[in-house]
């Protein structure tokens, strides 16, 4: 007999199901979203932590493990969304941050170990000739881009559809209302002759082009080096200056994708993992496009930042990147993730369902359609189904992944915690395949 593909009302019901499971599992995590909503705005302060019927609160973590609320247990394969690079209590990194809290807090001043640290990163990656520090991801990105506007002269800035830069500048899903008012122009990821052509037909007004040489929150989406390449020659025959927002891209190698590729950006900003788990960003790049900054030149640029230069921070980015995060450590975890990626395409491929994960290296994403994914795409709402039914079924099997899907691994995953996300998604594959065999 043929197989009937499966009716929307049956997905529906699936759903509606996982999401009674869900709820009843998690009592305690129920009650803090509720008293939340009374002083936060949708129950918390962080929007990609958001998801009905409400998110699960976490109590404590170790090594790549999480422990919620309602005493449940799980593998952490979200990774703080690239930021928990080291796991959760990782010693070295709590030893150097209790010696900087002995040491005292607010200082108000210079100290050493920015410059320890900013030597740190300039000799690993290829862009870094001068570098400066920020909280986060999204200011690095800001302060970049005005470096660059005002270095050019000009206003304009290309970008991508579907990329993200920070809370200010994101393109994913069509952009935001709160995006920072730059004239943004928009060209198509990994098209290189439509972008070319933009490029070519903007270069008057643009400082610069912008884009992650692979996407992350825009569905862990690589760019094709020729693509990149070809962006490099012509940005720098226009006089447009290159960013590469390597926020999470970096950790793919000791000096980020930029090294990985052979294509080294004018300007380049990081974030995320960099200081242990602390608040970090920076941005840097050329000596002449970051000397702007240079407080010994009349008329510098201001940066600004309480915390920029905080003592927890620099701190727990000696030991990160000095002594963790060395050019071994990113080369095998670069190689555990791509065979990780390999095996969960291999079951995807073997049970003949429209689902595939992109990435390269300790990223990765599930698209509910057939591979190779190539740019940004707005999902059916069967695609956006089945993504919510897929977060719920690993959820229920003790796997912790971001609500829209994506993995990032941490230093602590090894091949018994790969073995574990293995069987849950061959499980999901196998359970769910008459939701994931018909479009």
């Amino acid at each position: 007999m043929t197989q009937m593909r499966p009716r929307n009302s049956d997905l529906d019901s699936a759903l509606a199901e996982a999401r009674e499971r869900y709820s009843a599992a998690r009592p305690e995590s129920e009650r803090i979203h509720r008293a939340a909503r009374a002083v936060l705005p949708g129950g918390n302060t962080r929007s990609v932590l958001f998801y009905t019927p409400f998110p699960t609160a976490m109590a404590r973590g170790a090594g790549c493990s999480l422990e919620d609320v309602d005493g449940r247990r799980y593998l952490d394969f979200c990774g703080e969304y690239t930021a928990g690079l080291f796991g959760h209590s990782e010693p070295r990194i709590q030893a150097a941050l209790h010696a900087a809290i002995d040491r005292g807090l607010n200082l108000a001043a210079v100290g050493e170990r920015e410059a320890q640290l900013a030597a740190l990163l300039c000799a690993r990656f290829p862009s870094l000739e001068r570098v400066r520090f920020t909280n986060s991801g999204t200011e690095a990105n800001m302060l970049a881009l005005g470096a660059a506007r005002a270095f050019a002269g000009r206003p304009g800035i290309l970008a991508f559809r579907g990329g993200y830069h920070g809370g200010l500048l994101t393109l994913v899903g069509g952009g935001s209302a709160i995006n920072s008012p730059l004239p943004i122009t928009l060209a198509d990821y990994n098209d290189t002759q439509q972008t070319l052509e933009v490029l070519r037909a903007h270069a008057g007004e643009l400082a610069a082009v912008i884009l992650e040489p692979m996407m992350g929150s825009g569905g862990c989406i690589p760019a094709h080096p020729e693509f990149l390449r070809a962006l490099r020659e012509a940005s720098r025959e226009l006089g447009v200056l290159l960013l590469f927002d390597e926020v999470m891209t970096s950790r793919h190698s000791a000096g980020g994708l930029q090294k990985l590729r052979g294509v080294t950006p004018d300007l380049t900003t990081l974030g995320k993992y960099m200081a242990g788990g602390m608040s970090f960003g920076a941005f840097g790049g050329r000596a002449d496009v970051m000397g702007l900054f240079d407080g010994h030149r009349p008329g510098a640029l201001i940066h600004s930042g309480t915390f920029n230069n905080n003592v927890m921070t620099m701190a727990g980015g000696m030991v990160a990147m000095g002594e963790i995060f060395d050019a071994a450590a990113a080369d095998q975890l670069f190689a555990r993730g791509e065979d990780l990626r390999a095996k969960l395409n291999a079951i995807c491929r073997a049970r003949a369902v429209e689902m595939h994960f992109s990435g390269l290296g300790s990223m990765m994403h599930p698209h509910f359609r057939r591979g190779p994914v190539e740019r940004p795409y707005t999902p059916t709402a069967r695609e956006d189904a089945l993504r919510e039914l897929y977060f719920f079924d690993l959820l229920a099997q003790g796997i912790y992944i971001a609500r829209r899907g994506m993995i990032a691994m941490s230093l602590p995953i090894g091949a018994a915690e790969c073995e574990s996300l293995l069987a849950a998604v061959e499980e999901f594959c196998t359970v769910r395949a008459p939701f994931l065999t018909g479009s």
